[in-house]
């Protein structure tokens, strides 16, 4: 499997690493608070870390909601972040246009599930060199994610994330198949489970308290850790049921050390009899 280095620090290679941050870039202090805060989870769990917050949430579902800060006040935000708290940072791209901004200040570049095969995106991202988070879109197989990461791997650039977000059957919730990550970890690349996204209730604003099965977060992340992942993708806020996006999915920051402990000791387990092709 490749491993992805990020500054001095490696993903994939042996321990499990850690990609969170509020859903989307809001106040300034919450911000900072946040990426303070998970820093220090981070080592003090000695897991790699990865902040991650959307500048821009293009595909909330009313034009009513929160879409964030936008891409200029949103990069200079996780600029600061980076600079302040020297740690790597991650935001996706919905746009073409959006990319050579994004690539001066972020790490990792992610695709959105819904635009994974969007061929115009994926390429201009890794045309940049940066990292490349593809999510799995909810509507292909595991194994067709294949054809994203050889758009990537056409402009030379094998620094490449797969995460899984499960899959929509249309009744407004995702099941994650754990078949799901035995094939991505066949394309050869870090595979990331991301947990919050998937105990999502569409259709169901993400304020109101069952917009989220929260209640799930716990058995689902410890199989899909058993299952054979590298990294964990879980959103994070100082006050989850306030937060202006995805407020019924996110965990308290308070509760992630402890939420965090025992995937750490399943992924040890995982990798010493992983299942190979």
């Amino acid at each position: 499997m490749e491993n992805i280095q990020i500054g001095d620090k490696s993903f994939g290679k042996s321990e499990l690493f850690l990609i969170s941050g509020p859903c989307v870039i809001e106040e300034e202090s919450i911000m900072m608070e946040s990426a303070e805060r998970l820093k220090e989870i981070a080592e003090r769990l000695n897991l790699p870390f990865i902040f991650k917050s959307s500048f821009m949430k293009d595909n909330r579902s009313s034009v009513d909601y929160y879409l964030g800060p936008g891409l200029e006040e949103g990069l200079k935000l996780l600029d600061k972040i980076k600079t302040t708290f020297d740690v790597p940072v991650l935001s996706d791209v919905h746009y073409e246009s959006q990319v050579k901004a994004a690539a001066d200040v972020l790490d990792v570049i992610q695709i959105p599930a819904y635009l994974c095969m969007q061929t115009s995106l994926v390429t201009e991202a890794a045309k940049t060199g940066k990292t490349v988070n593809i999510k799995h879109g909810q509507f292909i197989a595991p194994e067709n994610m294949i054809k994203p990461v050889q758009k990537v791997e056409h402009f030379g650039n094998k620094k490449i994330m797969l995460t899984e977000r499960g899959y929509t059957f249309g009744y407004n919730d995702l099941i994650v198949d754990p078949r799901s990550f035995y094939e991505l970890n066949q394309i050869g690349y870090p595979v990331i489970f991301d947990i919050t996204h998937c105990i999502r209730r569409y259709g169901i604003p993400s304020a109101d308290p069952q917009g989220g099965s929260r209640q799930y977060l716990a058995p689902i992340a410890r199989a899909g850790v058993a299952a054979g992942i590298d990294g964990i993708f879980i959103e994070a806020h100082p006050k989850a049921c306030e937060a202006k996006c995805d407020a019924a999915s996110q965990i308290d920051i308070d509760q992630l050390e402890e939420f965090l402990k025992p995937l750490i000791e399943i992924h040890n387990t995982e990798k010493k009899y992983r299942i190979k092709k």
